[in-house]
Formats: structure tokens, C-alpha cells, sequence
């Protein structure tokens, strides 16, 4: 019996850095696909070193890959005149990439997958209705000025799908309300984290990497660090991350911000204006290992997002054994425990500054251990496995389906 095929969606261009994580989860299911499927990517490309618009076979992560950029993207952290989402759309127009199965995670460049014969999923990675009703910024994402627009979009489109996965609970209740009649079709499942990459090492490594980070940036052997990573976007809300750090006022507290995005510049403006330039370093995008030794040294990663689904750095984090400070955003809070990290209520630099002065002077209460037990669920090495264990059983049903 030949293998079946699965081909992946999405604006990535494995080899080249670049935040998200949608980027990072399609990379698990490449290293992570048992030998029985044939994984292709259908995304985008370098032209120096990759031809554009032809297939080619080549390997990711120690995995055989076959893949197609649609056309050349730079650099996608940074928002463009015509979002990419939309050329890879007017890419995709006039091709046909069906196979076996089809995984999606945007909804636009299924306009042109209607007539593509296969198992299709689509999935969803943030709180759709928090997302849309998000008052930080008028520029969060491409449909935010017209939802109606978008969710017409969407019920046109929707029915092709042989279920939709979201790892937000919310978003997979919305839409069993919205579509009742598909409703069999959506359900949640765990995002999920690299432990072969993200682990934690013992406090004297740790103490090690703090101090050598701190040296080569000219600060003192107290200096604790606070970690975002992720992209400058206003739906992490990073310049309020900026403002929550003037507000705990802690000389030795410093902030590395790994990312990229279109907020850069204002986060520098306003850590000049809050008079704290000197207590933020920005890293601009970083790889993973060298993103696994940042959590390992710094004693909390802090999130400020005005929505989410479940961001993959609160997993990473905590799969290093360190713990987390965040708005109440997506699924984080129903993978926190008591010990592993604060839930803010109030998106509000006096409540994040007291969070996090909370669990610098308890580092004790907050332990490696109680991060690491609330992240066991979600490795990814089996999460992957079982998402492919039942693609595999109904493709082996519909083989002996057509034998029958």
C-alpha cells in the first residue's frame, strides 16, 4: 500500500527564522510524522537559494520534505502593504495541491481549494471572538475593521472541511454555536512543545547562563532577566509589557524582548520616554536553542497579550522550568497552576508589575518542578503522534473501503 500524503499550508519557508506559532507547530509535525506519510509544504521561498514555483525534495529536521514555494518572502515579521496572507491566496489561484490530506491554517487560501478532493482540517490557533473584539490596536489583524466581512468569508468556505481543530476552548465553542450543524466536526486539541529542545538545566547551569548573558551586556552579577518572546505585533501588546516594567521599578531587573515586528520602534521610543532604554535589550529574532537558554536564565516569562489561543512560548517556558506572568489571554490560564505561574485580571502595569514582583521574591514558591508538571501533557513528540495515529486510521478504513 503506497503512503499517504499530507500537504501543509501556510506562508513558511522552514530553513529561513521566523516568529509564530503556526511556523512552529508546522515544523513539529514535519520532524514529528511517523515514516508511513509523505509530508509536503507548500509555502514560500528564498531566491537565492530555492527555486520558486517547482516542486523539490529536500530534508527538514533529519525528515524528508517535499516543497513548493509559491514565490520569494524576505522577511514575514514585518506587516506589508498587501498582507501576505492575501498574495499567498492569489498565489495558490489556478493550482491544484490536493492530496490525501490537506492541513490549512489560514481560512483565505481555501477560496481556491473548494474542488480539491481529500481530507481537509483546518486549524485554529487564537480566540476568534476575543480577536475581533480586541480595543488595542485598529491594526491587530487584516479583517479586524470588517468581521461581518470575514465571517461570510468563513460560512462559505467552512463546509469543506473534515473537521477543524483549535487549540483555544472558546474559539471551539464558538464555532459548535456558530455552525450546529457541522458541529461534530470541531474540537480542541493541545499545542504542544519540542522537549528535545526545551528542557531545563540545573540552578547552577542556569545561574551560569544568567551571569554570562548579564557580562556580555555589561551588567551586574545581580541582574535578573524577564523574557518575551514573540512577535511585535499589537496583539501581544509588548509596549504594555514596556510600561509594567517602569512601573516595578527594579533596578536589576532587566527585560529581553526576542522578536521581531512592526512595533520595534515604539517599544525603544518608549522605553526612551519612561527614561528604562538601559533595562530593555532587544535581541531581534532569535533560534530556538539559543531561545531554550534565554528561558533558562531568565526567572519569568511575561506575556501582555489582548488575545491568544495557546501561545507556544508559555509551553516552552514552562518546559524549561521557568514560570510565567500573563494577561488573561487564550488557554494559558487553564495550563497554569498555582506554582507555575500569575493570571493578571487586570491588563494594567500596576497589576503586571505586582505579578512579577511576586514571583521574583518567591522563587522558591514558583519551582522548576511545578512548571515542568504542569507542562507533561503537552510534549510534543506524542501530541503529534496521536494526531497522526487517527489520520492514519481513517485512511487505512477508507483503504479497505475502496478494497471492499
Amino acid at each position: 500500500m503506497r503512503k499517504p500524503v499530507l500537504t501543509i499550508f501556510y506562508q513558511y519557508n522552514p530553513w529561513r527564522s521566523s516568529i509564530g506559532g503556526i511556523q512552529t507547530l508546522i515544523s513539529l509535525f514535519i520532524k514529528y510524522a511517523p515514516d508511513e506519510f509523505e509530508i509536503r509544504l507548500v509555502g514560500v521561498g528564498d531566491r537565492l537559494t530555492q527555486k520558486i514555483g517547482v516542486w523539490q525534495e529536500t530534508e527538514f529536521q533529519g525528515r524528508k520534505l517535499h516543497f513548493f514555494p509559491l514565490f520569494a518572502l524576505d522577511n514575514d515579521d514585518v506587516r506589508r502593504a498587501i498582507p501576505t496572507t492575501v498574495k499567498y491566496t492569489a498565489a495558490l489561484l489556478g493550482s491544484c495541491f490536493a492530496s490525501d490530506f490537506m492541513h490549512f491554517h489560514r481560512i483565505e487560501p481555501t477560496l481556491n481549494t473548494r474542488a480539491w478532493q481529500g481530507d481537509k482540517t483546518l486549524f485554529i490557533h487564537n480566540d476568534i471572538r476575543s480577536q475581533f473584539l480586541a480595543n488595542e490596536s485598529k491594526q491587530a489583524i487584516l479583517w479586524r475593521h470588517s468581521p461581518q466581512v470575514y465571517f461570510a468569508l468563513e460560512r462559505a468556505l467552512i463546509g469543506q472541511f473534515d473537521r477543524v481543530l483549535s487549540c483555544n476552548l472558546a474559539s471551539t465553542a464558538l464555532y459548535r454555536e456558530l455552525y450546529p450543524s457541522m458541529a461534530e466536526k470541531f474540537s480542541s486539541y493541545r499545542n504542544s512543545v519540542d522537549t528535545n529542545i526545551f528542557y531545563p538545566v540545573s540552578a547552577v547551569e542556569s545561574d551560569r547562563l544568567r551571569q554570562a548573558l548579564a557580562h556580555s551586556l555589561g551588567l551586574g552579577d545581580r541582574t535578573k532577566f524577564l523574557l518575551f518572546a514573540g512577535r511585535l505585533h499589537p496583539q501581544k501588546d509588548p509596549l504594555l509589557l514596556v510600561r509594567s516594567l517602569a512601573a516595578l521599578a527594579e533596578a536589576d531587573v532587566h527585560l529581553l524582548i526576542a522578536g521581531q515586528g512592526e512595533l520595534a520602534a515604539d517599544i525603544q521610543a518608549e522605553a526612551m520616554k519612561l527614561g528604562i532604554a538601559e533595562r530593555v535589550t532587544m535581541l531581534g529574532a532569535v533560534k530556538q536553542d539559543r531561545l531554550a537558554d534565554l528561558h533558562r536564565l531568565a526567572s519569568i516569562c511575561v506575556l501582555t497579550s489582548a488575545y491568544e489561543g495557546l501561545p507556544l512560548v508559555v509551553l516552552e517556558a514552562l518546559a524549561c522550568g521557568t514560570p510565567i506572568v500573563t494577561t488573561r489571554a487564550g488557554d494559558t490560564p487553564y495550563v497554569l497552576t498555582e506554582q507555575s505561574g500569575i493570571v493578571c485580571e487586570e491588563r494594567t502595569p500596576e497589576a503586571i508589575a505586582a505579578a512579577l514582583r511576586k514571583v521574583l521574591n518567591r522563587s522558591d514558591y514558583f519551582s522548576p518542578q511545578a512548571c515542568l508538571q504542569a507542562v507533561e501533557p503537552y510534549g510534543a513528540k506524542q501530541v503529534i503522534h496521536d494526531i497522526y495515529h487517527t489520520m492514519l486510521q481513517r485512511w487505512q478504513c477508507g483503504a479497505m473501503s475502496e478494497v471492499g
